[in-house]
């Protein structure tokens, strides 16, 4: 299933989750809103000349952000690091068979991209944004000190609620790789989301070696339960690299 900016503008997904096995974990419309106008509070406070609000993506906003912005550029975190810390009983997985989606969780850093969504249009772009990220609040917003074409400002980031359920903590890479493998969601399969956040971080100039080391073990794990070399076909081109 793919899901639109007019989806989440109609709020279309939190009706379509209301008569799943994880409607008890969404968070009320009332806690979403409370959640957001905390946000855009520490907005306001901003100097009159900062127009402008940067968002900072280090996975599924990388490569499909779909909120409105001026400017998008290669941005670093400086106190958190990316990795796949989050169980996903939707998006990239099941109740019954969860996948595993990136977040932020302390210590480290993490290269990623900004995004500038104008002042005037944050309230709205922002409220996408958390019928997106925020509906069951495995993710807490929080306005970071990120560099941005060398210059230190803050930014939005959706970081790790270590309080949440579906907090996976810090896994093996086999565990890891094997929910990855395994898993498809309202969104599509796990493995997808890996390999869109590696070609989305590689088309504006950035790497991730833990990633890569990700998407490697998964391709050694795909080759390791394939039938024998003499049944298969000629091998195909990693679907990362010719992306």
């Amino acid at each position: 299933m793919a899901v639109t900016r007019e989806d989440l503008e109609q709020n279309r997904l939190r009706a379509a989750l209301g008569d799943s096995p994880v409607a008890s974990s969404l968070l009320t419309e009332a806690a979403l809103e409370a959640s957001l106008a905390s946000t855009l509070a520490r907005l306001s406070t901003a100097p009159s000349g900062c127009q402008d609000a940067w968002v900072f993506g280090y996975g599924s906003l990388i490569w499909n952000p779909m909120i409105f912005h001026t400017e998008a550029a290669p941005a670093t975190v400086h106190g958190y690091h990316r990795g796949f810390y989050l169980y996903s009983r939707i998006n990239r997985g099941t109740w019954d068979n969860p996948g595993l989606v990136l977040g932020l969780d302390r210590g480290g850093s993490c290269r990623g991209v900004a995004f500038r969504v104008p002042r005037d249009r944050a309230e709205r772009e922002f409220r996408v944004l958390w019928r997106r990220e925020m509906l069951t609040g495995a993710y807490l917003p929080r306005w970071l000190p990120t560099e941005i074409n060398g210059q230190r400002v803050c930014a939005l980031a959706f970081v790790m609620n270590r309080t949440h359920e579906a907090y996976a903590g810090r896994l093996p890479d086999e565990r890891v790789v094997t929910c990855l493998r395994e898993a498809v969601g309202l969104y599509g399969p796990a493995r997808e989301y890996l390999q869109r956040t590696l070609v989305g971080l590689a088309s504006n100039g950035l790497q991730d070696p833990y990633l890569d080391r990700l998407w490697a073990r998964l391709q050694a794990m795909d080759a390791a339960n394939a039938p024998s070399a003499a049944a298969e076909p000629a091998a195909q081109p990693d679907p990362y690299l010719s992306a």
